[in-house]
Order: structure tokens, then sequence, then C-alpha cells
């Protein structure tokens, strides 16, 4: 992997890791795009690691909200169980047998029409939650239940809870903001695991490329966050199911009738 491939990759994972069409479907299609091949590893584990940089934008981007008492870790660790629970005795069953072109597609598709329906539940909704701090514990499993179907790939761990918070009546913004709190526990603990899972000894070179990475993602995904709040609010989540839909046919054209080895 050059250090030009590494920017173009990481900037892809830092504008979709929190917006609700599949980080995990973009990066594979950039892959295949690229002509980037498996090199011992290393960019499964630079895929990984360069999330990193994203979670840092959100902890910066939402500090405040971090420094404001227990509540909200009490919350978010409560809705980070079930996920936990399920991805330790789920991961090489979701690695052997749903990394695949067809389920990425399909994911993507069905995703796209739940955003496009739920976006009419939300239009000018009004909240019945005060502070995202001081939701009910079962409100917090309910979503954290939502996020487990986001091991599927292509499903969407942002779409997903987005969607929980929706169900939760949350209006469209605290939905969101919510996913985006969230993805701090979620993303550190999958991303440790899969390291730990998939050791590699990086190079000098390998290391630089890493911390560029880590950098440029932590850049596009502190504007790709305040953009997408921004958008949220004024069209809501349908553009997004609109987008989906169309990245879920061009998986299935480049993977079935142009045959390209999309490298799962």
């Amino acid at each position: 992997m050059s250090i030009i491939e590494s920017i173009i990759i990481a900037i892809i994972e830092g504008l979709t890791e929190f917006l609700p069409v599949s980080s995990t479907g973009h990066m594979i299609l950039a892959k295949a795009a690229l002509g980037i091949t498996e090199d011992g590893g290393f960019v499964d584990s630079f895929i990984v690691s360069i999330q990193i940089g994203a979670i840092l934008a959100i902890i910066g981007l939402y500090y405040k909200r971090f420094l404001q008492g227990i509540d909200i870790y009490v919350k978010l660790m409560v809705a980070f169980i079930p996920t936990a629970i399920i991805g330790l005795l789920a991961y090489d069953i979701i690695k052997s047998y749903l990394f695949n072109p067809t389920v990425v597609a399909v994911a993507l598709i069905i995703g796209g029409i739940v955003l496009i329906l739920i976006d009419k539940k939300v239009v000018a909704k009004e909240t019945q939650v005060v502070d995202l701090s001081q939701i009910p514990i079962k409100n917090a499993v309910f979503i954290g239940l939502f996020q487990c179907l986001s091991m599927v790939p292509g499903t969407s761990r942002a779409a997903r809870t987005i969607i929980g918070g929706i169900f939760n009546k949350f209006n469209k913004t605290q939905a969101t903001e919510f996913s985006f709190l969230l993805a701090v526990p979620t993303m550190i603990a999958a991303t440790g695991y899969d390291l730990y899972k998939t050791p590699v000894s990086f190079t000098n070179h390998e290391i630089l490329i890493l911390l560029i990475g880590m950098i440029v993602a932590f850049v596009s995904a502190f504007i790709a966050v305040k953009i997408f709040i921004k958008l949220v609010v004024a069209y809501g989540f349908k553009h997004y199911g609109y987008y989906r839909i169309g990245i879920g046919i061009v998986f299935l054209f480049v993977s079935w009738v142009i045959g390209v080895d999309l490298g799962f």
C-alpha cells in the first residue's frame, strides 16, 4: 500500500464511518478500485487501525458531553454490552460466512429502504427525551440490540443505532448524536479485538502509513460529522437511503456482472 492509497482509504473511512452508509462496503469497493491486494495482513490491520483517528474525532467534538457526569457513561456502557457479548461469541462466524459481496449488497439495499421509511417517521417529530444521559436503561439496551445487527457487513453501525434511537422516541438529531457517542466504546473494543486476533509486525514504513492514515481519518471524520448533523436536520435520512441502494446495486454489478474480486 502506497502513501497515496492510504490517504484515499483514510478519507473514505473518516467520511463514512459515522454516516449510515456502511464504511465497510465503501472501503471494500475502494480497495478493489485501487487494486490494493493483501500485504501480509497489513491492509486489513491498516483499515482497522485508522478507526482510532475517527474515534478521536468524536471525542474531540463531544468532549463536553463526556465531561458532564457519569450518567452518559452508564447509558453508553449498557448499550454497548449486547454488542460486546454477541461480538465475542459470533466473531469467527461473521468473519467466515458473512463477509461476501452478496451479503454486503443486500444489507446496503435493505438498510437504504429502511432509512427511507423511517425518514417519514421522524419528519417534524418532537422528542420525548429531555437529555441523552437521562434515557431509561431499557432504552439504552434496546439501542444496543439494534447495534448488534451492524455486525452483518454492509449494514452500518451508524444506521442501526440511529434507527434504534428513533424507535426509542429520539428526534433525528438526538438519534444521530447518541449513535456518535456509542461509537466510542464500540469502536475502541472492536478495533482492539480485531488487532488482537490478527497481530501484525509493522515495518517503519508501515508505521508511517498508519500514522498518516489515522490523522487523515481524524480530519475527514471531524468534517463529516459536523456536516452530517446539519444535513440530517435540514433533509433527514432519506437521501442516505437512496445512496445506500445505489451503492448496493454497484456492489452487485461489480461482483456479479463484471466479476471483480472484491477481496473477501
